[in-house]
Formats: structure tokens, sequence, C-alpha cells
């Protein structure tokens, strides 16, 4: 049997209500996020967290060492699970997340956490190039409304959109229920 991770992507104070950037339904995928970080501690599978900063304090959010840029208490570490920083949208990019899984030996990733269209797709997608089996917690990841070319997208079709097109060729597509239960 192969060895999973479970990454667990900018569960921070900035996208809950109240944050300079609020997400919809992010209350109820950070409480799958932590059913998933609950199950995988169980399973003594490894964790890593990823927590993203912008590069300057006029940051629209997430600034560095602002309250918003912290971890939400829904998702917080345990001793010992490692937090890489990251500056960019893909949580591979300059940062240690690829090492930290080889040097795991891990061959599958379990991802949850925010934005389902920008950090979550980024990271499943780099995932999968770099060789992982990948899964989603669909419903352990949340959205904002967006917009293009005047055209309004609701949140949940914009996570639909996305989960769609992960589920496609780059990802299993997973409940959380489905992931707790076997």
């Amino acid at each position: 049997m192969s060895k999973q991770a479970l990454i667990v992507i900018d569960v921070q104070n900035d996208y809950f209500p109240v944050g300079k950037w609020e997400l919809a339904g992010m209350d109820a995928a950070a409480a799958n996020v932590g059913r998933l970080l609950r199950h995988a501690r169980q399973k003594d599978m490894p964790v890593v967290h990823i927590r993203h900063e912008f590069a300057g304090a006029d940051a629209p959010f997430f600034a560095p060492g602002s309250p918003g840029a912290a971890i939400h208490p829904s998702a917080a570490p345990s001793e010992g699970e490692p937090v890489v920083l990251k500056h960019h949208i893909n949580s591979f990019r300059d940062t240690q997340l690829l090492s930290l899984l080889e040097g795991e030996h891990v061959e599958e990733v379990l991802i949850c956490g925010a934005m389902s269209h920008m950090c979550v797709d980024a990271c499943t997608r780099a995932a999968n190039d770099f060789g992982f089996k990948v899964t989603v917690a669909h419903d352990a990841c949340a959205s904002r409304d967006l917009e293009f070319n005047g055209v309004k997208v609701p949140a949940a079709h914009a996570h639909a959109a996305f989960m769609s097109a992960l589920g496609f060729a780059y990802a299993d597509m997973r409940s959380t229920d489905e992931l707790v239960m076997h």
C-alpha cells in the first residue's frame, strides 16, 4: 500500500467571516478540514500545512505577520507537523513541499483547503505533474464569487467548475465522509 500525506492549503483567518478576503462556505469547509486532520492523525498519516503570505504589508490579504495570515484554529498544526510558508499560488513553487513529501516517501496526496479556484487548483495540478496520485476532498475546499469580462460567477459555480476540471484528469474527487469512513 502506498503512503499518503494530507496537504492542508491556506486555511487562514483572512478567508473566514470578518477576514479581509472572505470565502463562501469557509466555515463548512474548515469543519471538514478538521475531520480530515483528525482522521490523518489517527492513521499516522503525514500532514503538511501550507500558509500563504504576500510579499508586502499592502497586500489585499495575508499580509506578512498579520492576524489574517495566521492559520485558523480549526486547522491548527499539531506538534511536529510542518508548516510550509509560500509566496506564490502553487504550494510547490519555491518551497520545501516536494522535498518534505519525498523525504516521507509519499506517493499519494490528499488535498484540502482554499481557494478552490487558485491554490487548491495549482497544488493539485502540480502534485499530479510531479507523479503523485492525487485525491481532493471537494467539500473541504472553498471558493468565492468571481467575475470575468462582465460575467459574474457565483462561488458555488466557480467551485464546481474547478472541481469538475480537476476531477476530469488530475485527481480523484471525494467527499470528507467517503475519506474518513474507510
